[in-house]
């Protein structure tokens, strides 16, 4: 017998079309009775851009940027969430029977969902990959990959479209 699907992760890069790995997400939510986490990743800054951002800007002016970071995403997440529900005909009340919670965190994006997965006791992930060059139909996009590569839950792993769609979010 199959384990049960209670928690499924679904990590977003808010590229805008993001959503339509978003439908994927809350389908599988709907069909195992689970619950979504929407988790997106703040890149860190490498040690040099760090250095020259902290010679030009004080501490505490940072501090304010990267909180008000957090909630920009956040706001974006909620707002995505509200268009979705919209556009498939879902009932608002329905949404904290789908939705657990969004996470944004700062890292290294494959690190940060492997660790988050196992941190909330996720049962599976769902996740986008952008086909880039010339080989965009035969590799992963490089953080799909790694994670793939790591993990030990299930991933599904959704190939996110060129052009527009009928859920492309244009809220940047």
């Amino acid at each position: 017998m199959l384990p049960r699907i209670q928690k499924i992760l679904y990590a977003t890069d808010l590229s805008p079309n993001a959503g339509y790995v978003l439908r994927y997400a809350i389908n599988s939510v709907k069909k195992h009775g689970a619950k979504l986490i929407i988790m997106h990743v703040l890149e860190e800054l490498s040690p040099t851009t760090r250095s020259i951002v902290q010679a030009h800007v004080d501490q505490e002016t940072l501090l304010k940027i990267s909180t008000d970071s957090y909630a920009h995403v956040t706001r974006r997440i909620e707002k995505r969430i509200e268009v979705l529900l919209e556009k498939e005909h879902l009932d608002k009340s329905k949404r904290n029977d789908i939705f657990d919670s969004i996470m944004v965190t700062q890292g290294y994006a494959a690190n940060r969902i492997l660790e988050s997965a196992d941190e909330l006791e996720c049962d599976a992930i769902v996740m986008g990959t952008h086909g880039k060059g010339l080989l965009k139909y035969t590799f992963l996009g490089s953080t799909a990959k790694q994670v793939l590569r790591r993990t030990r839950k299930p991933i599904f792993v959704v190939p996110v479209p060129e052009g527009e769609t009928d859920i492309t979010f244009h809220d940047e």
